[in-house]
């Protein structure tokens, strides 16, 4: 497996935000999620006039590793433009959930300042998932 440094890893999360479809919000976001096998798979965010239809660059990317059939990530950075380090949605936050371990590193930065960057734990970002856990239990309470 080949290593890579964070900061290549923010690199790459930055290239990934340049072809975003971000004609409303002009707030064009990149991400880059690392599997376990060393490969990166890019992700950027794309707008929609129904603005709920709007699909993350987190979303984007880790959708592709899994349609290339990946299911052990190690790491993810997102880099967006503007002065602040961009941090995921909740919802970006809840699907990584469904296939990292509380323990996986998030990466953000700004694309102004790439090299002040923020790391924190999908545990920290998102201290109570909803996990499968939960609605078998319900299921079970039902039944």
């Amino acid at each position: 497996m080949k290593q890579i440094a964070i900061i290549d890893l923010l690199h790459e999360a930055k290239k990934a935000a340049k072809p975003a479809y971000a004609p409303y919000s002009k707030y064009r976001v990149g991400a880059a999620m690392l599997v376990s096998d060393g490969t990166i798979f890019h992700g950027c965010n794309v707008e929609n006039a129904s603005y709920g239809l709007t699909i993350c660059a987190e979303r984007v990317a880790l959708s592709s590793a899994i349609a290339a059939g990946h299911r052990r990530f190690k790491a993810m950075a997102i880099v967006a433009g503007g002065k602040n380090a961009p941090s995921p949605c909740g919802a970006c936050r809840q699907v990584l959930a469904e296939f990292c371990k509380p323990d996986f590193p998030v990466y953000f930065a700004s694309a102004m300042n790439i090299n002040k960057f923020k790391r924190m734990s999908l545990a920290k970002l998102l201290p109570e998932t909803f996990k499968r856990e939960g609605i078998t239990e319900c299921a079970e309470a039902d039944g």
